[in-house]
C-alpha cells in the first residue's frame, strides 16, 4: 500500500515539473521571438508550449492577430527554428534543447467567431419581441 502512495507522489512531482518546464520554455521563447523576429504589423503570441517528457520535442502553439495568413508566420518561425533553438539553449538549461514544432492555434479566432454568432442571435431575438 505504501508503494502506491510513493508512485502517486512521484507522478504528481513529474507532472508539476513538466508544467514548470512548459511555462519556462514558453516565457523564454516568447521573449526570444519578440526580440529576434519582425512580423511586419502582425502580433504573434505563444498560447502554449507542450514539451515532451523526454525533453526532445516541444510543440509550440502560436496565435496571430493582424495577419490573414497564419501559415506565413509559421513558415517564418520554421525558417528561424535553428537560431531560436540555439538562443533557447543559452537561456534555458535542460538535459536536451527541445526540437521546436510550431502549430497555428486558431482557438482565439474560433472563440471570437462563436461570441460574434451569439451576439447576432441575441440581437435577432431582441427584434422579434
Amino acid at each position: 500500500m505504501a508503494e502506491a502512495g510513493v508512485s502517486q507522489k512521484r507522478l504528481h512531482n513529474m507532472k508539476h515539473r513538466q508544467l514548470r518546464v512548459n511555462e519556462l520554455v514558453k516565457r523564454e521563447l516568447s521573449g526570444i521571438i519578440a526580440r529576434e523576429i519582425n512580423f511586419e504589423g502582425a502580433l504573434v503570441s505563444i498560447n502554449a508550449v507542450d514539451v515532451a517528457p523526454d525533453l526532445k520535442r516541444a510543440r509550440v502553439f502560436i496565435s496571430t492577430l493582424g495577419v490573414d495568413n497564419g501559415g506565413n508566420v509559421i513558415d517564418k518561425l520554421e525558417a528561424h527554428r535553428p537560431a531560436l533553438q540555439a538562443e533557447l539553449s543559452r537561456h534555458v538549461v535542460l538535459k536536451y534543447t527541445p526540437h521546436l514544432i510550431f502549430h497555428l492555434d486558431e482557438s482565439i479566432k474560433r472563440g471570437a467567431r462563436v461570441l460574434e454568432i451569439l451576439d447576432d442571435l441575441g440581437k435577432r431575438d431582441g427584434q422579434h419581441e
